[in-house]
């Protein structure tokens, strides 16, 4: 039996993590969470104005590796609210409005937490031949509310935001469970490569930038702005990709990738060759299982950012299999999450201090 790469601690922050709302633009207490469990296996930490966090181990060496995921969540505005006391929302980044109906919220106000339904008609009043679908500009939250005067004594105005309360599950045959794995599983992943590292005692021939980034999921907006300031020679990112085994997927469209499987290898424009091969032969002499993906000009992760920033950075794209992205379900495999972990563990180990990745040298 292989040893688990996970222990009691981790799986601790990871269920303290994952429970934490870290909706976009406002991720800070979620990377306090990150940082603090970080400490002991870091040199140092800086952050940004709008809230990526980095830790650093040997910040005084030239040559600078990043491994980086990213932190927010997806969520909800308020955007109106109606003389009846009901809610009605945007999107934070690509929050899906068919499952909202009967989810319970979160509403984030300056007094606290307020808690809200999405409502729905009942089955029995709709008019099957006219019925609508869950749409965004008819899906509302009531709050319990009598009027609008109400709600904002409640403390709720335009603007607040709006977070799904779902918390961690484990399932049988090691399924993790739980709203914003995407991409808070990649936090966790790189944090838990910083701690085998400091473990095992491995020194690195370079400065290493374990990165968590905000904003992605409104178009990659903290990895932009903490390339900039980090300027890395190398860049491995770690987010999600879609489990494709599942009903109403075209994997024709999509592509083949299935939890349990082994991480997914990107191979896109902004992925460097040289870095990708890399990563794919340390797979293969360390016997970690991996799968392939093609993606079309944008990966649409964070690597995208950081491959074409700072005159262009040699970067790669390791991707963790989960089911039922974007909802308060998303799944992935236990066994996945140990071998993304392994996988950028040991192609760290594998790059010099200095390398290029020219395809010209």
């Amino acid at each position: 039996m292989k040893k688990s790469i996970l222990n009691d601690n981790s799986l601790k922050f990871l269920k303290e993590y994952l429970n934490n709302a870290a909706p976009t633009g406002y991720e800070w207490d979620g990377q306090k969470l990150w940082m603090n469990y970080l400490k002991p296996y870091v040199d140092e930490f800086f952050t940004d104005t709008y809230g990526s966090a980095v830790a650093v181990i040997n910040p005084k060496a030239k040559f600078k590796v990043v491994i980086e995921g990213h932190a927010d969540e997806i969520s909800w505005y308020v955007n109106f609210i109606d003389d009846n006391g009901l809610l009605y929302v945007i999107r934070n980044g690509g929050s899906d409005h068919q499952i909202a109906p009967s989810k319970m919220v979160n509403i984030h106000t300056k007094n606290g937490i307020v808690k809200g339904v999405f409502g729905w008609p009942a089955i029995h009043t709709r008019n099957k031949s006219k019925e609508e679908a869950p749409k965004p500009d008819n899906i509302f939250i009531d709050v319990g509310a009598k009027d609008k005067d109400e709600v904002e004594k409640m403390g709720i105005h335009v603007g607040c935001v709006i977070t799904y309360p779902d918390e961690f599950h484990i399932l049988n045959n090691n399924k993790f469970v739980c709203r914003a794995l995407d991409n808070r599983m990649g936090g966790f992943m790189i944090a838990e490569v910083a701690r085998l590292i400091h473990e095992n005692k491995k020194e690195l021939p370079f400065g290493l930038y374990i990165t968590n980034s905000v904003q992605e999921e409104i178009g990659l907006r903290g990895a932009q702005m903490i390339a900039e300031r980090i300027k890395p020679n190398v860049a491995i990112v770690t987010d999600v990709t879609h489990d494709t085994t599942t009903p109403m997927i075209d994997k024709k469209k999509q592509g083949f990738a299935e939890i349990g499987s082994g991480p997914v290898i990107a191979y896109a424009p902004a992925v460097q060759q040289k870095l990708r091969d890399l990563i794919v032969e340390t797979a293969e002499e360390n016997k970690i299982p991996f799968q392939r993906a093609a993606l079309s000009r944008a990966t649409g992760t964070d690597t995208d950012a950081f491959a074409y920033s700072n005159e262009g950075v040699a970067s790669a794209l390791i991707s963790l299999p989960l089911r039922y992205m974007h909802t308060t379900v998303e799944m992935v495999h236990k066994d996945d999450v140990e071998n993304v972990i392994k996988l950028i563990y040991e192609s760290l180990l594998k790059i010099k201090d200095g390398e290029t990745f020219s395809y010209f040298d």
